[in-house]
């Protein structure tokens, strides 16, 4: 695709795909054009077109991916596994920024993309380090753990609040209320969690990496600690997330990386790992 803008197909137009979506329109408008979007809900598709400078179609996902080179998932979970498999079936490079749903099948996906020829990118969402876990990946990890703190009133809805009939309207005081592995994790908080995904994939696997989840009315962000060991030594890292302007629910720097992951797709220098 030398000399050719690429053309950008963008399935969801919630906070994270109206960012992606602009910045094609504006900043990376001499590399990619945004030619299709599609959401769910059709009012959410038309309101973020007439914001953009370049007009999309607004088109079922299979029209979508049909037109692309590149596509980009930012809707939920429930369907990133079926676009992204739709997506390499049809040899499509393509995004997935609801990681925990493609967890399960990580394994034939990433298979599939490897015969197909194309690029599967995961972004980081809002954790730091995993350029390093993924250097230590290379040799023997011992451990991967991950901390999520938030405010209970974040985790309303999820499955195992649901399943454990939590009142989170009663929590007071910090408390800790999973305790598990990852794959747990997202199938007890698929909207909540997906930093979870990202960095089992980037290290030892669903199964084996552990998750802590506490909440506390008096938190004010969502903070995600990180701690690796292995034959590289200890590595620990600690994100506070300052919410996005345009949704409290999004942490902003999901936010930025979905559009950083976006900008290095696009530009042949990449820098770290």
């Amino acid at each position: 695709m030398k000399n050719k803008k690429i053309k950008v197909g963008l399935v969801g137009c919630g906070t994270i795909g109206s960012a992606i979506a602009e910045a094609v329109d504006k900043g990376f408008k001499n590399r990619a054009s945004l030619v299709a979007i599609s959401d769910c809900d059709a009012g959410k598709a038309a309101f973020l077109r007439r914001r953009l400078k370049k007009k999309p179609a607004i088109v079922a996902i299979d029209k979508l991916i049909k037109s692309s080179d590149l596509v980009i998932e930012a809707a939920s979970a429930k369907i990133s596994g079926q676009v992204a498999k739709k997506a390499l079936l049809r040899k499509k490079d393509v995004i997935i920024m609801s990681v925990g749903g493609v967890v399960k099948n990580h394994a034939a996906l990433f298979n599939l993309a490897r015969k197909a020829q194309c690029k599967i990118y995961l972004p980081s969402g809002a954790i730091c380090g995993l350029d390093g876990v993924k250097s230590a990946s290379v040799g023997k990890i011992y451990k991967a753990e991950l901390t999520t703190r938030k405010r209970p009133a974040a985790l309303a809805g999820a499955p195992f609040i649901e399943k454990n009939k939590i009142d989170l309207t009663k929590i007071k005081s910090e408390k800790v209320i999973f305790n598990g592995s990852a794959e747990e994790a997202i199938a007890g908080f698929p909207k909540n969690i997906n930093v979870s995904c990202a960095l089992s994939l980037a290290g030892i696997g669903p199964q084996r990496t552990k998750v802590r989840i506490i909440v506390s009315p008096n938190y004010t962000k969502n903070i995600h600690e990180i701690e690796v060991e292995g034959e590289f030594g200890k590595l620990i890292t600690k994100t506070e997330n300052v919410p996005s302007p345009y949704n409290p629910k999004t942490s902003h720097l999901a936010v930025l990386s979905a559009i950083k992951t976006l900008r290095q797709a696009l530009d042949p220098v990449k820098i770290g790992t």
